[in-house]
This record gives structure tokens, sequence and C-alpha cells, in this order.
């Protein structure tokens, strides 16, 4: 059994490797249980913790399960929002193969799903991305976006200015033409071809009125159904995809809330990443359009991560 590093997993998974890998698991075979997902008090909290249970198995090759804890105020302590462990097994012996920590595994595959959908969604001649929220997922948000588009500018907004500070020095090695910190979303928004949103928000962050013909809106933090990165405005004006039907109707506000309120019908999702992979759903087709993607994050996307990483440290 092997039990790679957070820094082995960072580096056996590219993305231009782990976007490709969850190209050909969505247009495969695999087996997945919708996902536990169960809220639990945290005593000196006003916002309740969740625990995620995630398997996924491949018939004959692989079995995989995530186990993930979200505590959204552990800011509070210093301490990530999201813990977990990935388990993977081979699926004809049951025999354990893998285990890691589920923080790095899970960034990279979300932000992989990310521009997956992009590389659908995007303008082919985008260049300018927008990241809201600097936590763990955004440097990943940012970097898998710059491997399915020729990103040259790269803005940078945060509820913590020192935060996204930091986050400007993390990036910069990766040689975009220019990286700014923003303060006023309302006035960057509408300049923007690609606008990535990471965060813990429970309210709209991103509004419709802001939005203008031919961006893309990659909706990636809102995990539970009171939770909202974008509000009603920008869900009617969009071309709205998701990474599942069967995720993404239920355990998103961004989703949900308008499905409820009937500003949103499940005919009306144009897709999701199974049938854009597949063929079956059309991905952008104007320049003019504004395309809305929202994840809440898939265990298909773990057993294929967990099945490159495996490859790429038995082949190193």
């Amino acid at each position: 059994m092997i039990f790679p590093s957070e820094a082995e997993v960072e580096q056996a998974l590219p993305f231009k490797s782990l976007i490709p890998a969850l190209r050909r698991a969505f247009s495969g075979d695999i087996t997945v249980p919708m996902r536990h997902h169960h809220d639990f008090a945290h005593p000196s909290a006003e916002q309740d913790s969740t625990l995620l249970l995630m398997p996924a198995w491949k018939v004959g090759e692989t079995l995989g399960v995530k186990v993930v804890t979200v505590s959204p105020e552990n800011a509070q302590l210093q301490l990530p929002a999201i813990h977990g462990v990935y388990l993977l097994f081979d699926a004809s012996t049951g025999q354990p193969l893998l285990q890691c920590d589920a923080r790095t595994l899970t960034s990279k595959r979300t932000a992989a799903a990310s521009a997956l959908a992009a590389d659908y969604l995007a303008r082919p001649d985008s260049e300018q991305l927008l990241m809201v929220g600097t936590g763990v997922l955004a440097p990943q948000l940012i970097a898998a976006h710059a491997t399915v588009r020729s990103i040259k500018e790269v803005y940078l907004w945060g509820r913590n200015p020192e935060k996204a500070q930091q986050l400007k020095r993390r990036i910069e090695h990766l040689g975009f033409s220019k990286v700014e910190v923003v303060v006023d979303l309302a006035a960057v928004v509408p300049n923007m071809d690609i606008i990535s949103v990471a965060t813990l928000s429970p309210d709209p962050l991103i509004f419709g009125k802001w939005l203008r013909p031919g961006q893309h809106i990659d909706l990636v933090g809102s995990y539970k159904p009171s939770m909202r990165e974008a509000d009603d405005e920008a869900i009617v004006k969009a071309q709205v995809y998701v990474d599942t039907f069967q995720g993404a109707t239920k355990e998103t506000g961004d989703i949900v809330i308008p499905l409820q309120k009937g500003i949103l019908r499940q005919s009306q999702i144009k897709g999701d990443l199974f049938g854009l992979c597949r063929a079956e759903a059309q991905g952008r087709n104007n320049p003019k359009d504004i395309t809305l993607f929202k994840s809440v994050g898939h265990a298909l996307e773990d057993l294929a991560a967990a099945d490159l990483l495996l490859k790429e440290l038995k082949t190193s």
C-alpha cells in the first residue's frame, strides 16, 4: 500500500494529465452511488460542520472512497475548512492500494473539473480571469483554467486583502502578464472573460446585473442547498451547466433555490460533464452567450485522480 505525501500528490497530478483523465472518466463506465451528506453540530460555531462519504468503482479495476469533513469556521482556528482521507482499493481482490490526504487530491480534481467544463464553455479567446476567493482551491483553479485557455491577466478578490496578496505571491511564478488584487467586484466583473468563484459564502457574490455577453462563470464553492455564490438574475441570464444532474440539483443553493422558485427548470439546464464529454450535450455555440458551470464535486473525479496518482507513483 502506498502512502504519498501532499507534495507527491501535487507533483503527480499536473493539469495537462489530470484534465484528460477526467474527460476519459466522464466518457467511460464508472459506478458512483449518491454520496452521503451529513451535517453535524459544532458546539462553539454558528455553522454546522459537514461529513461527506464519496464512493466510486470501476468493475474489475479499482474502488475508491473519500471521507471528508467541512468546518466553515475553522479559519478562526487557523485551520483549513476541509480535511479528509482518500482510500483506493483493487476492485477485484479488495486489496488496499493507496491512502492519501484528500485535501490536495480534492483541490486538484475540483479545479480540473472546472477547467474541463471551461474547455467546452468558455470562449476560445478568453484571456482575463477573475478569481473570487483566496482559499486552497484558488491557485489550483487559476492554474487549471490557464491549462485550457491562454490566460494572460489574473485578478484576485478576497474578503481579506492580505490573503489576496498572499495568493498573488503564490501564483506570480506562473508567468501571467498581469496579476492584480482588486477590491470592487462590481467594477471588475463586467471586464472579465472567466469568473471563477470558490468561497464558503452563504450569500451571492456575483450578480447578474454585472454580467455581459460572452462571459463564463465557474461556481465552485456553495456545497449546501442554503449557500449561493450567484444571484437569481445571473442564473436567468446564463446558459446553465452542472458537473452532474444528480448532485447539483440537490446539493447546491445556486441550483436548488432557483429550481424551487421556478426561475429555473431542470429541463433548462443545458448539460452536465457526462453529456459534454460524451458529445450528448452541446457546449458553447454562440460567442455572445453567458455560460455558467456549477460543480458540487463527484466521486468519479476522485477515482480518476487517484487512478492517475497510483499510475504516476508506480512509474516514477
